[in-house]
């Protein structure tokens, strides 16, 4: 059964979601529902739910999705790292309604300004803190701050780290030589795994499967396929491919022996789906 390790849904009527453009196709509801017709015809049968946005409300509205939800398996959430009483919050967090289904949490990182933020005390408090609950701590970052990435698997090895979209390489202007080093660095972890996903939309609307071979080719050498994990960035890859062709290019960029990894194993086990 493949696993879709890396989608989102948002209702614009509950919250807006003010990183979309205002002329963007993705300025509209998009739904479990949705997704569901999507998936079906290709043999997708769980999937991982990622927040949108640094909002608390919508952690436990993305928990009761998938509380109501055959469907969604886990939820990578939000909450603030940098809160003091942060344990105290995953805990009320996995007593809530499909609060069973928090596997892990991310926060915008690439946003800030800081190119040091993961590495300040209040933010390793609270990494250490979802190490403590058992969960993971997805890393949505830019490539100039992979090597902040590397020491923070170096300081929490007790820490299960996953690299959303690869680290967003710069696939459109076709640079690599900086971001494929920095990633086999993070690779070097143990404690690190990386998501195959969102490259079509690095890549712009001309993407090509060949100009997104070498990066998948630098992530299977550095990480391997038991520590790889297809993702879709549903629906944000819409804008520049539909979802059918998002899981077949991958599945035209991993070798055959290596696909029940990469499209299930290694997220079923790293999410504990």
């Amino acid at each position: 059964m493949t696993v879709d390790a890396h989608h989102h849904v948002w209702d614009l009527t509950v919250r807006d979601q003010d990183w979309i453009p205002q002329q963007s196709p993705l300025r509209r509801d998009f739904t479990l529902t949705d997704l569901a017709l999507e998936v079906a015809a290709h043999g997708v049968g769980r999937t991982v739910l990622v927040q949108t946005v640094p909002v608390a409300d919508e952690t436990p509205e993305l928990l009761a999705l998938a509380d109501a939800s055959a469907l969604v398996a886990g939820v990578v959430g939000w909450t603030d790292l940098t809160h003091p009483g942060i344990a105290e919050e995953l805990a009320r967090l996995r007593e809530l309604p499909g609060g069973a289904h928090l596997k892990g949490i991310r926060h915008q990182v690439q946003g800030e300004t800081d190119p040091g933020w993961l590495r300040r005390p209040d933010v390793r408090r609270g990494l250490k803190a979802v190490a403590d609950a058992g969960l993971v701590y997805d890393l949505l970052v830019l490539p100039h701050q992979l090597p902040s990435c590397t020491r923070a698997a170096a300081e929490h090895d007790d820490l299960v780290l996953v690299l959303d979209h690869l680290g967003k390489p710069a696939i459109a202007s076709g640079a690599h030589d900086t971001w494929a080093d920095d990633l086999r660095a993070l690779a070097h972890h143990p404690n690190t795994i990386a998501k195959l996903s969102g490259l079509v939309t690095e890549a712009g609307p001309d993407w090509t499967t060949a100009r997104l071979r070498p990066y998948v080719d630098v992530a299977l050498e550095a990480f391997g396929p038991d520590r790889l994990m297809f993702g879709s960035d549903w629906p944000v890859c819409t804008e520049v491919a539909s979802y059918g062709q998002v899981v077949e290019t991958a599945g035209e960029l991993i070798a055959a022996e290596d696909r029940e990894q990469v499209f299930g194993a290694t997220a079923t086990r790293v999410y504990g789906l």
